[in-house]
């Protein structure tokens, strides 16, 4: 646990010693703000005393966020040419993993937690005071965290594919992308719709709607707990293809 942990501490340090961490957190918080408080549709023009603005949108940001945060989490070693040495030090390559996963985790809640700014301005804003839906808001925050760290875990997993960043970020991209809404788009197919609710409940959209209703069905949780795991071992086992 202490190697994942002085793993987790070096790449926290690395990515605010950059401009990625702050860019991102930067970008995600005021283009949220912007749609939140200015542009058209907002929350002082409809009068709406919810968050779904942030729940709608937050999706989105993430899945060009996200990948700009792990495109360098392998890429970077590869490119430099530190994975050998970092490979023949007394860690295993699941404590690498997870110390890397565990970094990009952090900086989604870093980025997520602001939020609660614009929160608690609506339950202020509500009329009366705290005339929110509370339970569908937690939902929805369950399942955006739910899908930050699952397009974290795909992120750590193309990062080990290449060392150009630029490559692990497409890729990246890509992959969350298809996850969140490929599914949802092939089970609309009409030769598909014998099996629309099985190829829908394989993407992520389906179950970030289930939670964002209020009602944490264990199913959902188990959902992202297994894409989460997949693309984490799937990581780990190219880690270990690099060590032969």
């Amino acid at each position: 646990m202490s190697a994942v942990l002085t793993l987790f501490q070096k790449e926290v340090q690395s990515f605010f010693n950059g401009l990625i961490a702050y860019l991102v957190m930067a970008v995600f918080l005021i283009g949220i703000g912007l749609f939140f408080w200015l542009f058209p549709g907002n929350v002082l023009e409809t009068g709406a005393a919810q968050m779904d603005i942030l729940f709608e949108l937050g999706p989105w940001f993430f899945l060009f966020l996200i990948p700009a945060i792990t495109m360098r989490a392998f890429a970077e070693e590869y490119r430099n040419g530190t994975i050998e040495f970092l490979l023949t030090k007394p860690v295993t390559e699941w404590q690498i993993v997870l110390g890397k996963y565990f970094a990009a985790v952090f900086l989604v809640l870093f980025a997520l937690i602001p939020t609660l700014i614009y929160l608690i301005t609506i339950i202020l804003l509500g009329n009366p005071v705290g005339n929110i839906d509370t339970g569908a808001t937690i939902g929805a925050y369950i399942g955006l965290a739910g899908l930050g760290f699952s397009f974290a875990a795909i992120g750590i997993l193309a990062s080990t594919f290449t060392d150009n960043q630029i490559v692990a970020f497409i890729s990246a991209l890509f992959l969350c992308f298809f996850m969140y809404t490929g599914f949802e788009f092939l089970s609309d197919l009409e030769y598909l719709t014998s099996i629309n609710e099985q190829l829908s409940a394989i993407g992520m959209l389906a179950h970030y709607r289930s939670v964002s209703r209020g009602v944490v069905d264990i199913r959902d949780v188990f959902y992202f707990v297994t894409i989460i795991f997949i693309a984490l071992l799937l990581s780990q086992n190219r880690l270990k293809g690099k060590k032969k």
